[in-house]
């Protein structure tokens, strides 16, 4: 990895991703944002995207917590998009990581399991073995996911849920803070609470502009 790392989105998960860097003694060389309000962040200079050139050697994450957008995002942009482990994570040496997804501090993904593309394994997060996790999922602070759970495409899972074993949830669902899934989730579902309860689905009348 190349110490020089542009940062797409100054929202507060840029925050975290700058300390992450920064960890490992890695330099942020921009952090690109399409808000012109937004100027500064941690002391950084934030640029409009219109003022940048990225190309294929450019050393990417995007920076940004909403997976819907960081899909769009990724499909745009032409950069090589980096993935970062936090050193006070851990995972094992079993597990596969793909390109753009960051690992917060404190998460432990155990043997077997496999990470997809621009997701984020937030801090204190445990994703344990033979798990399934694919691209543009965001898995929050202190979640558990049991063994053999699979999760579908930019998923949401909220902070401090549970997953027991063997559980699939489909694509571009939101599972609620603190909920407990004990049971298979559908593609688009809302599910909250202990046990999970499915109380809506999302983008009923325009899906296609998700896919």
């Amino acid at each position: 990895m190349e110490t020089d790392i542009i940062l797409f989105g100054a929202s507060g998960h840029c925050k975290v991703i700058i300390d992450l860097l920064e960890s490992k003694n890695l330099i942020v060389k921009k952090i690109i944002d399409d808000n012109i309000l937004v100027t500064e962040i941690l002391s950084k200079k934030v640029i409009h995207s219109d003022l940048v050139k990225l190309n294929k050697t450019d050393k990417v994450i995007i920076s940004i917590g909403n997976n819907e957008i960081r899909k769009k995002i990724a499909k745009k942009t032409e950069a090589f998009f980096e993935s970062c482990i936090h050193l006070k994570s851990i995972v094992s040496k079993y597990a596969t990581i793909d390109l753009g997804t960051v690992v917060l501090c404190g998460a432990i993904i155990n043997p077997n399991t496999r990470i997809g593309k621009h997701c984020i394994i937030n801090s204190g997060a445990v994703v344990e073995h033979d798990c399934i996790i694919e691209d543009f999922v965001h898995i929050s602070p202190n979640v558990s996911l049991a063994g053999n759970v699979t999760i579908g495409e930019g998923t949401h899972v909220g902070i401090g849920a549970c997953v027991i074993q063997g559980i699939t949830i489909g694509k571009w669902v939101t599972v609620g803070a603190g909920s407990v899934i004990i049971d298979n989730v559908p593609d688009y579902a809302v599910i909250v609470g202990n046990p999970g309860r499915i109380i809506k689905y999302k983008y009923n009348n325009n899906i296609n502009k998700y896919l």
